[in-house]
């Protein structure tokens, strides 16, 4: 068997356990009680399938840029869940705003009933590549309301 495709194979499994045993610690470590993302209890739609979403979040300084991710469902048991938007994080202990827009297609989600997850993720570097860190994670049923 040629040797190249041993040592291709050896070399990609190996960048994929050191990759793996990086992220671990920082994706299992347990999140700080200071750190905190909260959903508002409404949201907004409009007649096209835009999304706004708010709500505050607070975490600590970190090694990296960090932002405030959302989704959306149309409940807590839906497997299928929507991006909407992305807000840069400002980690420093204090609370602030956060407020995401996007766009849904279709009649995928609508006014009435939703349930909303919010992230703080850090992309913190390792190496060569940026790791996601979260920080904290909400999750709230909510209202969405014709804009």
């Amino acid at each position: 068997m040629p040797v190249r495709p041993l040592l291709g194979a050896a070399a990609g499994a190996a960048l994929l356990l050191l990759g793996t045993g990086a992220a671990a610690p920082s994706a299992a470590a347990p999140a700080d009680p200071a750190e905190v993302v909260t959903v508002d209890a409404k949201g907004r739609i409009t007649d096209d399938g835009t999304i706004t979403l708010s709500g505050t979040y607070r975490c600590l300084a970190g090694g990296g840029a960090a932002f405030v991710g959302s989704s959306v469902s149309r409940a807590a048991t839906d497997t299928l869940s929507y991006g909407i938007g992305g807000t840069h994080a400002v980690c420093d202990g204090k609370t602030h705003r956060w407020e995401n827009t996007g766009r849904v297609s279709g009649d995928r989600v609508k006014a009435g009933p939703a349930h909303v997850e919010a992230t703080i993720m850090e992309l913190r570097p390792s190496g060569i590549v940026l790791l996601p860190v979260p920080h904290a994670v909400g999750k709230q049923d909510i209202t969405l309301v014709r804009d």
